[in-house]
């Protein structure tokens, strides 16, 4: 196993780097805007779980368009962060510290997310919450309202959510470096901008969704 992945680790490397933005990304930020709606009352977030659990070969797309994506970037990621060198005891520059805070937030976002599909999704499927769901599939208002009405499941919510955003966020710094999009210093300053303005705008989408429910 290691010499196939010593042997393919460019284009290992380059499918964790695509795998991390596309699908992976794109669905944090869209299950956060998602979550949002939660803002405009319990109907509101009931419909927009309804039309999506409607949509054809659902579970296809969940197993095969994110949790084997999200998997595989998780555990290259890992062998990846096992294999590098932090900078950061001997140098003070901030892509250092970015550096490691990418693979900090990246074991905080794994559990996190793991816990999450098991409470929410796993579970459900096996039949735990029956009796309490209001819509087929995914999880409705009141399970999720439930599930975060606690101080402390707030917290680790938040927690999660802030780790996940700026994870997403600064690898896809590091994505339009590695694909070639972001060459010269002028432009990577310029993606760095965007990237942390999108991190705070994430956080905040995300943890607006969390205090969105209430019992």
């Amino acid at each position: 196993m290691r010499e196939f992945v010593r042997r393919n680790h460019f284009l290992l490397r380059r499918l964790h780097s695509l795998a991390g933005v596309v699908p992976v990304g794109l669905f944090l930020v869209f299950h956060l805007f998602e979550n949002s709606k939660a803002m405009y009352g319990p109907e509101a977030y009931n419909e927009v779980v309804l039309s999506i659990n409607s949509l054809p070969f659902i579970l296809f797309i969940e197993i095969f368009g994110i949790f084997l994506p999200l998997y595989f970037h998780a555990i290259y990621g890992i062998y990846i962060a096992a294999d590098a060198r932090h900078n950061v005891s001997q140098y003070s520059y901030g892509r250092n510290w970015a550096f490691l805070l990418q693979r900090i937030t990246g074991l905080v976002t794994l559990v996190f997310v793991t816990y999450h599909i098991w409470h929410f999704r796993v579970q459900k499927a096996l039949g735990v919450y029956d009796g309490n769901l209001e819509l087929p599939g995914l999880p409705s208002y009141t399970i999720v309202a439930e599930a975060l009405a606690s101080p402390l499941a707030k917290v680790l919510y938040g927690i999660g959510i802030v780790a996940a955003a700026y994870h997403f966020a600064n690898g896809l710094y590091t994505f339009l470096i590695t694909w070639g999009i972001t060459i010269g210093p002028r432009s990577q300053r310029v993606s760095s901008l965007v990237t942390n303005l999108l991190f705070v705008l994430v956080s905040a989408m995300g943890l607006t969704a969390l205090f969105a429910f209430q019992m």
